[in-house]
């Protein structure tokens, strides 16, 4: 044995569970501690690959220095619930990856790992003490090493010297000096670790200081020699042990190999699904998995009686899976390189067109599978299966082969059946659906920057992981399909939305919105400007020049400087500078505000007048955002390349962008919003009598509410009290508490929650339903939309009491959000339809609750009112839906 790792478990297990954020298994169990040390488990075993390794816990209960010291670690609060959870299957992972797991009663953790360290160097074996506790920095020597993988830092004893200032051996005496409050062991008051170390290289040890304790000057010397008589007891509980009689040898620590099959399953029950793809090859390709998975019908199509034999068998069957290989994935730049078709699970074609590497064989041209396949996939009448179709459509079409019949797509039947019990991505859906592990592209492209794209790929390989791809998707459609047979309501969900949808948004990104780069580049410069004046006025508030964008440095300014109070600290301890709590500091000063204004603006330029002009598709001279349907657990549609909803409409810097989204000479554009549609749905779901009233009778809601809560006339009310009524009917959305309304409002807590009790006392129909929804999502465990939508809500059973709470306002909310963004989506399939009916149309924006087009200037007010109707019109509700309309020769004059 020449090397042994000794990992220790409890402080990794604790520092995984603080680093991450809450994850959830499949079942609602806790996962993030799980996922957390696993990885970096997976992590060690891949940079090491030791033989020998062992993980280390702390015992359950009290140890000996309880005996030595009643109060040690008495500050310590409970283990967590959500902890505490993760802590047997944590165990039962570690002994699947075949790892030894050592856990001695009445010792902690460090004393385990210092006796075996000990116990290996008597052996000649070199120690790796895998652990972030600088407690064990004491064990360090020349052949033991501390491993904090999380900082990836290694200490050896020159290390310990630079990070401390102390030897190895100080180490003891350091930790004694300074005291730790985390595990109550006393110390020198007022003595931190400078000081301490300070002490130990003037007096090289601590029994030297007790003995020169006269020499130490200044207050701190009066404290060091007040507490002279607890520098023993605090010197013997931060000593860890390194002779306990343990009956394990450190030559059995022996790794064994991982169980594969019960990683997989703990994997599978956990959603580790990434875990399953990286800890070894295709289960398909394995050796020993062959029956299970047999290997591919792979057919190659190079020439012209090959590729006319693949249209026969296309048109003899009724539907079939296609899938396109691009040289990137930018779908409106994208060259296409090959397409792969499938009739079934087993295998299938691979038609290359473009691989021009060193040696490439001669491939049929694409104008030649343009006349021979173009047909078939223009033909609405064979069901195409697809996975993410619209990537396949965007780019079929731009190469002259327009795909028609697109009927089943597996990325949004996965979404549909439970939008978040897996990542829709066909790798992900194969491993959770089929127990598959699929080719990864970068199996067979590499990766970083030597990674091939698709063109320079050698055809075996690259026709195994197309057609692999085409197969997969027939194999996941077959299943996913008969889940969703049988769950009618989302069948009907995915046949009546989300598959109509997929032509609308291919046709919506295709066309593109035309952006004037000339005014983002204006507006740019002029945020700069601006940006370089605020940073003036405020290190002149500071005193003293400063980074904005530096937490650590407005940290100081702020609360030691400036002498701000402290609101809220980070996980780590130190005074958080987030907006929320900027904000309430800017009602005290200046500064706080200014940095806000600033991060805003900065954030503009950043995301929006600098970038926008790089998203310019020079060959259009337009903006071609993408549409995400499987992202949003509501329902709701997101873009990126480039993110165009999240624009600011209510400041003028978000305006000065919008002016940037310019309609053509001789064209207009107009944006149409539907108005209050989650208030309207609050109500339509509620049947609250008073608040269907004020939408019947097209009121004011507002005013109508802020008449009902203030109890004045509505011609006698405040626009505080309009803000005020308009901030609770928003806020009841999304299940605003007493504490979030009077923060949004400015006012006290009694006074929010008395302007909620008067709203609820006056829409009672509304307290009514919102608890009749909470109580059905702890039944069910999910919740719907008016559509049959369903929003799963792991969490609303959940002990912590936050998480519970979070779930409570989803569970409200979610059917109001989700079912607006089926109402938009339902609007734009049946206005799709229609646009040929109406000529000069485009479709050219969805954000959030509003359609933005494209007219031609002479018929838009004609336009407008077809299209207002078809909106307003979609669904027929108890209330009206009401849609606010507007045009203009850009984004901003048609919001008005």
């Amino acid at each position: 044995m020449k090397k042994i790792i000794l990992v220790d478990g409890s402080s990794w297990l604790y520092r995984a569970f603080h680093a991450l954020p809450r994850l959830s298994a499949p079942g609602g169990e806790p996962s993030g501690a799980i996922f957390g040390m696993g990885n970096m488990l997976r992590k060690l075993l891949k940079d090491y690959d030791p033989e020998h390794i062992a993980v280390i816990f702390d015992p359950k209960g009290k140890t000996f220095r309880h005996e030595l010291y009643a109060d040690y670690k008495a500050h310590r609060p409970p283990v967590p619930p959500e902890l505490a959870a993760q802590f047997e299957p944590m165990i039962e992972l570690i002994q699947i990856m075949g790892l030894p797991i050592l856990q001695e009663n009445g010792v902690e953790a460090d004393d385990v790992i210092a006796t075996l360290a000990r116990q290996a160097e008597s052996e000649g074996a070199e120690v790796l003490v895998v652990s972030g506790d600088k407690d064990l920095a004491q064990i360090v020597n020349a052949r033991v090493a501390l491993l904090d993988t999380m900082k990836d830092l290694r200490l050896d004893e020159a290390a310990v010297f630079d990070k401390y200032g102390i030897r190895p051996e100080q180490v003891v005496d350091w930790l004694a000096l300074m005291g730790d409050s985390a595990d109550n062991i006393p110390g020198i008051p007022g003595v931190g670790a400078k000081t301490a170390a300070k002490w130990l290289r003037e007096f090289d040890d601590l029994d030297t200081l007790v003995e020169r304790a006269e020499e130490v000057k200044g207050k701190i010397g009066e404290k060091l020699r007040a507490h002279l008589g607890q520098i023993p007891l605090s010197r013997e509980l931060a000593k860890v042990r390194n002779d306990l009689p343990m009956d394990v040898q450190i030559k059995t620590l022996n790794r064994r190999p991982l169980d594969q099959e019960a990683f997989d399953h703990f994997c599978r029950s956990f959603g580790f699904q990434r875990w399953i793809e990286a800890s070894g090859p295709p289960l398909k390709r394995s050796s020993d998995d062959k029956k299970e998975h047999p290997a591919l019908n792979i057919q190659t199509v190079l020439a012209q009686e090959e590729l006319l034999g693949l249209a026969r068998s296309l048109k003899d069957c009724q539907r079939f899976a296609v899938d396109t290989e691009t040289d990137q994935l930018d779908p409106q730049r994208a060259r296409l390189v090959g397409l792969s078709f499938a009739i079934n699970g087993k295998g299938g074609w691979y038609v290359p067109v473009a691989h021009d590497y060193l040696g490439a064989p001669v491939q049929c041209s694409l104008d030649a599978v343009r006349a021979v396949l173009g047909p078939i996939l223009a033909d609405a009448e064979k069901e195409k299966i697809v996975q993410h179709g619209k990537y396949d459509m965007h780019i079929l079409s731009r190469h002259g082969m327009p795909l028609a019949g697109v009927r089943f797509d597996t990325m949004l039947e996965s979404y549909v059946l439970n939008s978040s019990a897996s990542r829709h991505d066909m790798d992900s859906l194969a491993q959770h659906y089929l127990g598959l592990r699929t080719i990864s592209f970068k199996e067979v492209a590499g990766s970083g920057r030597k990674q091939l794209s698709f063109n320079q790929i050698g055809l075996d390989a690259a026709a195994e992981y197309a057609v692999e791809d085409a197969a997969v998707t027939y194999a996941l459609h077959e299943c996913l399909d008969k889940a969703l047979a049988q769950e009618p309501g989302l069948k009907t969900v995915y046949d009546t939305i989300e598959q109509p949808l997929i032509a609308v948004l291919q046709r919506i990104e295709a066309t593109g919105v035309h952006v004037d780069a000339r005014k983002l580049a204006e507006a740019s410069t002029e945020f700069a400007d601006r940006m370089n004046s605020m940073e003036h006025r405020a290190q002149e508030l500071a005193g003293r020049p400063f980074n904005l964008n530096s937490p650590n440095q407005l940290q100081t300014i702020l609360f030691d400087d400036l002498k701000l109070p402290v609101l809220r600290k980070t996980p780590k301890g130190a005074a958080s500078t987030a907006e929320d709590v900027l904000q309430e500091l800017a009602l005290q000063h200046e500064l706080p505000r200014l940095i806000l204004d600033w991060r805003a603006l900065a954030k503009l330029r950043s995301t929006y007048t600098e970038k926008l002009p790089a998203n310019i598709n020079p060959q259009t001279g337009r903006i071609h955002t993408s549409y995400h349907q499987a992202v949003a657990t509501t329902g709701r549609l997101s873009s990126a390349e480039p993110n165009l909803q999240n624009i600011p409409v209510r400041n003028e810097d978000g305006r000065r962008i919008r002016q940037a989204f310019t309609a053509p000479q001789g064209k207009c554009i107009a944006a149409l919003d539907y108005s209050q549609i989650e208030l309207r749905l609050m109500a339509h779901f509620s049947q609250d009598p008073n608040m269907l009233e004020a939408f019947q009778q097209g009121q004011d809601i507002h005013s109508r509410t802020a008449a009902d809560v203030f109890e004045v006339p509505v011609s006698e009310l405040s626009s505080d009290q309009r803000r005020a009524a308009k901030a609770i009917n928003f806020g009841l959305i999304y299940g605003i508490s007493a504490f979030g309304l009077a923060r949004n409002l400015g006012i006290s807590r009694v006074q929010a929650q008395a302007h909620m009790d008067r709203f609820f006392s006056r829409y009672a129909g509304v307290a009514r339903y919102m608890g009749e929804v909470k109580e059905r999502a702890r039944d069910l465990g999910y919740v719907e939309t008016l559509f049959g939508r369903r929003m799963y809500l792991t969490e609303i059973k959940d002990r912590n009491q936050a998480r519970r709470q979070a779930a409570e306002r989803l569970a409200i909310n979610a059917p109001l959000q989700g079912t607006a963004a089926d109402i938009i989506k339902l609007a734009m399939i049946q206005i799709d339809r229609q646009l040929d009916e109406i000529p000069g149309v485009n479709m050219i924006m969805q954000v959030h609750d509003e359609l933005v087009f494209e007219f031609d200037r002479e018929q838009a007010q004609d336009r407008m009112s077809e299209l207002v109707s078809i909106m307003e019109g979609v669904v027929s509700l108890d209330v009206p839906l009401k849609v606010d309309a507007g045009m203009g020769k850009n984004w901003d004059e048609a919001h008005g």
